[in-house]
């Protein structure tokens, strides 16, 4: 036994004694040579910089273990070099392109050049003898037919600007687009922006492995070769490499040439990265990506709508009383924003109520009745609200309402329906405890829309509640009692319109217009007057204003413009051939519809002529909106209508107006004359202005004329046509016809 385990160290030792002289020997050619034995290139001492692309495989590319720069041009540097004494020490060259480079001292010589070009500041340069004839050639997607290699465009990488000019060299014609990358080159191939790319074929045997690449094809038809050399500047020290290197160059044989590009080419040299693995193998890696990615989006989707499901709750506490499930102060005042912006038009009215002695109910009571109390109020009241109106609880029991204003019926109606059972609640359950309510409501004005103030509106609210608190135990009381008159007012004038125009309540009267030299009545102005059922006579300035406000100053023009055309129809049938002034608002100009169309269809319907409708355009609306009426006002006259500026100098006139604006006739007004100031001023201007429109070639006529010396002013200054009290009042159709029949 003991014999056998020193025979079994002994083999050991046999064994390690021959690793040991293994490693001896294959350590010895890195050990330092001595002078003896060292070869031409450490006796020489000479280092040579080569700068080359490592973008280039397998010409030039850095070694994935070691990081030196090999290839096959390297290789052929390095052998051609060693022939001469030359140690060779690679550097990657850093500069956008060759010719950039070979302005670098860092480098005694720049790899590789077609032929002699010039660096890029101008520097010429001096190239070696060919390493190695490198085959280019191009490639495109498949099926596409390529023209001639001189009427192509090619793409190139820009670090090969010095082979694109030996390439130019070549093919004269030909067009060469560059780009950074390959994957960028691909792309404008792929998109038809470049025919074909081109690049040395060694190059091309290593990019096209990458699998995305497949649908890429060599064009061996279009095959060229081209020289592989090195360069230097063009001075006695780059001479001086270029020649010793040619002297190595000479000696390397073909067989060595053939030896070196075997070697790297058939080299499995592409690497896949992730891209190429997924593209290769994406049938089987898509569905567990989306796989991955579905359990992603559910979990951040649940995650999120459990966030979004809190955040709901958090809000819903603030905005609503936990109670009564009303709305809390401060969401009703975010509601009553939202509610305001999103409804311009509507017209609101802000409620306050409390309970007069709601506390000693609680304390006879008990708390829970008090409770189911607001309760039952809150429910109450929201089943009378619209989806345009909210309900909050703003303290104890006391409650806002917005409300869209519906008049004194809807405030009776809502008192019976909601107030009144509130008021009985405690006695509809058999308590014998009738309660007090209280409440103040503020009707919103223009201001309210314009600058939403919603803490302002509960105080005014608050203020009316508070007086009638103190005055009496029960009931309501307005803050601004006047504004709710005019909105009531405004609201039956708005909601009759329609009823008015059928029924005969509106009626068009006409204001005669003379000549004050003859006295002869020269024709009318079509104005509206307003009977209404309930409220009497309307003044127009009171329901115009309101019908411009909410739209429907069209509805009420078109009604005097139809009216007039039949009063018109029935004097020619009469033999009378009349003429009246009609007035086009502003309002009517924004709904798009043709005006000009409009009256030349209504006059052929009549059998009127177009010089019997006088349309009248007050002059502030030339000034606010100048080109649309500037451009009706000459289809108007076109087609045969007169037309007229109305209100001249009633407002900020401007008479650029009169230069722009082609109107038949000025209606002047005399603010001048009756308004406050100097009067002789006023006569100053007046006369002037006759004068002025004169001159222009245009008719004038005075309206507002009061008294017989404004007349007489009027005549001697020039003015004959006029209208006004002094002449005649407005007066109804009837009137009208048995005045002109006398």
């Amino acid at each position: 036994m003991r014999s056998a385990l020193r025979g079994c160290r002994q083999s050991i030792l046999s064994l390690a004694l021959f690793l040991c002289a293994i490693v001896v020997l294959c350590t010895l050619p890195v050990l330092a040579p001595s002078p003896a034995l060292a070869g031409p290139t450490e006796r020489a001492g000479t280092v040579l910089t080569v700068g080359v692309p490592t973008d280039r495989c397998p010409m030039f590319y850095e070694d994935a273990q070691t990081g030196e720069v090999t290839g096959i041009g390297a290789d052929l540097m390095r052998a051609a070099a060693e022939e001469t004494g030359y140690a060779v020490s690679f550097m990657p060259v850093e500069e956008e392109t060759l010719k950039d480079a070979l302005d670098n001292d860092a480098y005694d010589v720049v790899m590789p050049f077609g032929s002699a070009i010039t660096s890029a500041s101008g520097k010429p340069s001096i190239v070696s003898d060919n390493l190695i004839q490198t085959p280019f050639t191009l490639v495109t997607t498949n099926g596409r037919n390529l023209p001639t290699i001189s009427e192509l465009t090619v793409g190139m990488l820009r670090s090969l600007g010095g082979g694109a000019e030996t390439v130019g060299e070549l093919y004269p014609g030909i067009k060469i687009e560059f780009f950074d990358t390959m994957a960028q080159s691909v792309d404008a191939l792929r998109a038809g922006s470049v025919d074909a790319l081109l690049h040395n074929s060694y190059v091309w045997s290593y990019v096209l492995q990458k699998p995305s690449y497949s649908d890429l094809r060599v064009q061996p038809s279009a095959m060229f070769s081209m020289d592989f050399r090195a360069g230097a500047l063009d001075t006695p020290q780059g001479r001086q490499i270029i020649s010793r290197l040619n002297a190595g160059i000479a000696k390397l044989s073909d067989t060595k040439r053939q030896a070196i590009i075997l070697d790297h080419t058939s080299r499995r040299l592409y690497r896949y990265d992730l891209s190429d693995y997924i593209y290769q193998y994406w049938p089987f890696v898509l569905p567990g990506v989306l796989l991955f990615v579905a359990l992603i989006a559910v979990t951040v989707l649940r995650r999120r709508t459990y966030l979004l499901e809190q955040e709901k709750k958090m809000q819903r506490l603030i905005d609503y009383d936990q109670l009564t499930g009303a709305l809390s102060l401060e969401g009703f005042k975010n509601r009553v924003q939202e509610l305001l912006r999103a409804n311009p038009d509507v017209p609101y009215l802000l409620s306050y109520t409390n309970i007069k002695g709601f506390k000693f109910a609680n304390e006879r009571l008990g708390r829970k009745a008090g409770d189911e109390l607001l309760r039952f109020w809150v429910t109450k009241t929201q089943e009378t609200l619209s989806d345009v109106e909210a309900m909050g609880r703003i303290e104890g029991d006391h409650f806002a309402v917005l409300r869209r204003s519906g008049g004194e019926e809807q405030i009776k109606r809502d008192d019976a329906e909601v107030i009144d059972a509130v008021r009985q609640y405690f006695t509809n359950r058999n308590a014998e405890y009738p309660l007090h309510v209280c409440g103040g409501i503020y009707v919103l004005t223009a201001e309210d829309y314009r600058q939403v103030n919603v803490d302002r509106m509960l105080d005014y609210a608050r203020q009316a509640e508070k007086n009638v608190r103190r005055s009496r135990d029960d009931g309501y009381e307005f803050y601004n009692p006047d504004q709710w008159i005019r909105d009531r007012r405004a609201a039956d004038v708005v909601r009759h319109l329609p009823v008015a125009i059928q029924t005969g309540e509106l009626q068009v009267w006409y204001q005669p217009q003379v000549d004050h030299a003859t006295g002869r009545i020269i024709g009318a102005e079509a104005l509206c007057r307003w009977e209404h059922a309930k409220l009497g006579w309307l003044r127009p300035a009171e329901f115009i204003p309101v019908l411009e406000e909410h739209g429907l100053i069209q509805e009420l023009d078109l009604f005097v413009w139809k009216r007039a055309c039949e009063d018109l129809q029935r004097w020619n049938e009469q033999g009378l051939h009349r003429s009246v002034s009609i007035n086009l608002s502003r309002s009517d100009l924004k709904e798009g519809v043709d005006i000009p169309k409009l009256f030349l269809d209504m006059v052929a319907e009549h059998g009127l002529t177009p010089d019997q409708l006088r349309i009248e355009i007050t002059e502030t609306a030339f000034v606010e909106d100048s080109d649309l009426l500037i451009d009706t006002t000459v289809r108007l006259r076109e087609l045969g209508f007169q037309v007229e500026m109305d209100d001249f100098g009633s407002g900020y006139s401007s008479l650029n107006m009169l230069k722009e604006v082609p109107v038949d006739r000025i209606k002047l007004d005399l603010r001048f004359l009756s308004g406050a100031g100097d009067p002789e001023r006023g006569c100053i201007i007046v006369s002037h202005i006759i004068r002025m429109v004169g001159a222009l070639g245009m008719r004038l006529i005075a309206e507002g004329v009061e008294n017989a010396e404004q007349a007489s002013f009027l005549q001697a200054s020039g003015c004959n046509e006029m209208q006004g009290f002094y002449f005649y009042k407005p007066m109804s159709v009837e009137d009208f016809e048995s005045m002109l029949g006398q």
